[in-house]
């Protein structure tokens, strides 16, 4: 496999990304290491091919999003909105993640190795997120699809408003969000956790952790609730 380096000390960003926009052809599958990020803002961002993307150090916001088919892998922390609206693919963090993490994403795997900040998984339309840390508040807000494996503990108002996403978290949430409750685990439920740890290359036990899903209020209006739900 050709692996290619860029050091973003002495290539600009904007030319690394126009090489991973327009010089991949289809499937193309090559390891390119990004040397020197630096905090950069939005590294690798609109891959649609199967390569594998390797940033060495800190990246700074959006980096990975719109993610489809490739891999990409952080040495380091990332700033707000990693794997933002990702479509399919992997996005490895192997320290923390900041505010919004994952956000909307439809497909794929985001694995976070430390903790995430507020608003992780905010709206997700179906893609998988493991986080090995805690999160912050209002994580899974408005999650429509997709799962989340929570290894630590959840701030206030996790999954407040959810639809089908489901929640499995090892530790507590500081509280849970408008509609969402717990509800016994299942077999499949076991393995569900038990794959996604799996392909995060964690090793918890999944009779470790504790389901959290809609309870389904929310779904049709009520005139009669008076905004108290």
């Amino acid at each position: 496999m050709e692996r290619m380096t860029f050091d973003l000390s002495k290539t600009p960003l904007r030319d690394v990304n126009q090489f991973l926009h327009r010089s991949l052809k289809a499937g193309d599958d090559r390891h390119i290491e990004v040397q020197n990020p630096d905090g950069a803002h939005s590294i690798a961002v609109g891959l649609d091919e199967p390569v594998t993307v390797e940033i060495h150090g800190h990246a700074g916001y959006y980096a990975a999003g719109m993610n489809k088919k490739a891999t990409v892998v952080v040495h380091g922390s990332v700033g707000t909105g990693v794997a933002e609206n990702m479509m399919s693919g992997k996005v490895h963090v192997k320290g923390f993640a900041s505010n919004g993490a994952g956000a909307t994403a439809h497909g794929g795997l985001l694995v976070i190795d430390g903790d995430a900040g507020l608003r992780c998984g905010i709206s997700l339309k179906g893609g998988d997120i493991v986080v090995g840390g805690s999160v912050g508040s209002f994580s899974a807000f408005m999650a429509q699809a997709g799962r989340m494996v929570i290894c630590g503990n959840a701030g206030d108002a996790l999954g407040d408003s959810l639809y089908e996403a489901v929640i499995y978290i090892r530790g507590e949430p500081k509280s849970l969000g408008a509609d969402a409750q717990f509800e016994p685990m299942t077999d499949n439920d076991y393995k569900t956790v038990g794959d996604l740890l799996q392909q995060a290359g964690m090793d918890h036990d999944p009779k470790s952790f504790k389901r959290i899903a809609s309870a389904r209020s929310l779904y049709h209006w009520n005139a009669d609730a008076n905004q108290e739900y």
